[in-house]
């Protein structure tokens, strides 16, 4: 009996080519769309993603099946990101997506359709080890999305399969030529599929009453803000004012939103810290033996850079070689890296930054 494997399509050429890669190695495969909620202000995309889907499981001779997801979507992530916002702090929805709908939801509708597993267009990879799996870096490190699976546990690991997390992406665009899939050519999508074309700023203003208020630099007035709640530490950009339109650009280093003020320097490592403290921290496997020494990542795609985790009164704490730029309500995931380049960067788990 072929184990069956339902494939989440997103209308996009990394699923699409994950699941011709699996029918190929003779998995049965079912293409599945997942219906995530939407907001009735924004051009929704995901009829013409749909489509996209139900064309690919058409050209790869595969069954089609879809689930609505919109009220978990909207309960788990959204409504989450709103009230985080509100707060003051900058979640991460992409990580809460993965947990809640992708690995979550998504994957218990599967088993209940009759999956052994499911399979995604993410780029990463996984193997086992000593009686447990560990999640790695893509072969495609400029891809590679490990930052925004470090929630799985090792049930998730296991009933998961990625299937372009091995190769690069200009060999996955040339298999979906290969394999005629007709969204061969279509563009990557960037961003938040709920946000879609307007900025996170003009969506939450649809959520979040926000009033303009002072830009504080070394306790002067020296801009406006929209909101408090719409700026994230670390962010570089210019505030005018009435007096000077064409203001120098600062680094955000603290928000208030009671107070609605927003705190700036000219200097970069005002925003870095020598430390931070984390919440909510998840392990893929198991906790180390503290202290730990590894390499943090604080946002998609930057530049690790050392740090020994440590445990005390406040919960986990990371010291940094290093001050880091850090925002409250971010990832910061823990990667154990390699000592050579013919090997793998682990990727051991993360926290909430606090």
């Amino acid at each position: 009996m072929r184990h069956r494997i339902f494939v989440g399509l997103s209308g996009g050429v990394d699923s699409a080519v994950s699941a011709a890669l699996l029918k190929e190695q003779g998995y049965d495969v079912v293409g599945a769309f997942i219906k995530i909620w939407q907001p009735e202000f924004i051009e929704c995309t995901w009829r013409e993603d749909r489509l996209d889907a139900m064309r690919v499981c058409t050209a790869l001779g595969l069954p089609f099946k879809e689930i609505d997801l919109s009220s978990e979507y909207k309960k788990e992530v959204v409504e989450r990101m709103i009230s985080d916002y509100a707060r003051g702090v900058t979640p991460n929805p992409d990580v809460l997506c993965n947990q809640h709908i992708k690995f979550g939801s998504f994957a218990k509708w599967a088993k209940s359709e009759g999956a052994h597993g499911i399979a995604t267009g993410h780029y990463a990879r996984k193997r086992e080890v000593g009686g447990h799996i560990e999640l790695l870096r893509a072969r495609d490190l400029a891809k590679d999305q490990s930052y925004f699976l470090y929630r799985m546990g090792q049930l998730d690991l296991a009933r998961t399969m990625f299937p372009v997390g091995s190769i690069l992406k200009s060999e996955v665009r040339a298999l979906a030529k290969k394999f005629n899939v007709p969204v061969a050519k279509k563009h990557d999508s960037q961003g938040l599929c709920f946000v879609g074309e307007v900025s996170m700023a003009e969506f939450l203003k649809r959520f979040i009453a926000v009033f303009p208020g002072p830009v504080l630099c070394d306790g002067k007035i020296v801009g406006e803000h929209e909101g408090a709640a719409l700026y994230t530490i670390g962010q570089r950009r210019g505030f005018q004012t009435p007096q000077d339109p064409a203001s120098s650009p600062y680094y955000v280093i603290g928000t208030d939103v009671a107070q609605n003020n927003v705190y700036v320097s000219a200097r970069r490592e005002d925003a870095e810290r020598p430390s931070a403290v984390l919440s909510n921290v998840h392990w893929g496997y198991r906790e180390p033996k503290l202290p730990h020494r590894v390499h943090v990542q604080a946002r998609y795609h930057e530049k690790t850079v050392g740090a020994t985790l440590t445990k005390g009164a406040k919960g986990f704490v990371a010291t940094f070689e290093t001050p880091h730029m850090t925002s409250p309500g971010q990832s910061l995931v823990f990667y154990q890296q390699a000592d050579t380049l013919d090997k793998d960067d682990v990727c051991l788990g993360g926290g909430i930054l606090q």
